[in-house]
């Protein structure tokens, strides 16, 4: 990414950060995501709404005053930050009886009253998809495409914010992106999870000789399903920017930690070699 499109990048991700705090305080701040970000990029390009630009100084960056971009999405999306923050901190509780999850929910949970009055049907349907989610993950359901769908779903409810002519189009990008993400996820967390027992839907091919070969053929095919309808939208403002997300960007987590275990093995048969 260039420097001007990273600067025009990092004024929305504070726009979000100062409207989390303006709408719901330290606690909310806390629950920035680039994700979130990247929603506020896409919508704002699709349906190029009024803009409100400034600078200002914040705790992160308290010695000089950056750009920030808000428009109405900035608000959609902290809104949805906010509401999936809570179903973490919700989930981990029920699973893991996490006492400072339990905490910070409630923190978030006044925030998240208002947004059922004003988000209704899409938040009875996103519960409802987490709610499955979570039983699922419980019974430690062995279908990856069924558990990485009903993550994509939420994210296709998310990306989904009016009932126009793109609404199909936005609805399955969400649906491919969730599933990349979550899936994406699982790859990050299966060593983690298999030495802590917890869930992990790539368990069963994690012993499997082409374990890697198969994520990353996934992985691959979900996000040319996800560029397709991407590309389908007419967005010229910023169009680079999100283009480098989802052709390069999307991939960073998961090459870092394909890098980290390739270099783990290598040295552990380094070190297999040296004991013969």
């Amino acid at each position: 990414m260039k420097f001007k499109e990273f600067d025009i990048y990092h004024a929305y991700y504070c726009g979000l950060c100062r409207k989390l705090k303006e709408k719901y305080g330290l606690a909310g701040q806390l629950t920035l995501s680039y994700d979130m970000t990247f929603v506020i990029l896409l919508l704002t390009g699709l349906y190029e709404p009024e803009e409100i630009t400034g600078s200002c100084k914040c705790a992160a960056h308290p010695f000089e005053k950056h750009k920030i971009k808000m428009n109405e999405y900035t608000e959609y999306a902290a809104d949805m930050n906010l509401l999936l923050s809570y179903y973490k901190c919700m989930d981990d509780w029920k699973d893991d009886r996490k006492y400072r999850q339990k905490a910070y929910a409630g923190l978030l949970s006044k925030g998240y009253g208002r947004l059922e009055g004003i988000y209704g049907k899409k938040i009875r349907k996103i519960e409802k998809l987490m709610g499955e989610l979570g039983k699922e993950e419980k019974a430690g359901c062995r279908d990856v495409d069924k558990m990485a769908r009903l993550f994509g779903k939420v994210m296709a409810e998310i990306l989904v914010c009016k009932e126009d002519v793109w609404k199909e189009n936005l609805y399955r990008m969400g649906l491919y992106l969730g599933k990349f993400i979550y899936l994406c996820d699982a790859y990050e967390d299966i060593g983690k999870d298999l030495k802590t027992g917890s869930y992990n839907p790539l368990k069963e091919i994690y012993e499997t000789p082409d374990f890697e070969e198969q994520c990353k053929s996934i992985l691959t095919l979900l996000m040319a399903e996800c560029s397709k309808e991407f590309e389908k939208l007419p967005i010229l403002e910023n169009i680079e920017i999100l283009r480098n997300i989802i052709y390069s960007g999307v991939w960073y987590r998961y090459e870092k930690v394909r890098a980290e275990r390739e270099s783990a093995e290598k040295e552990q048969a380094k070190e297999n070699e040296q004991s013969v």
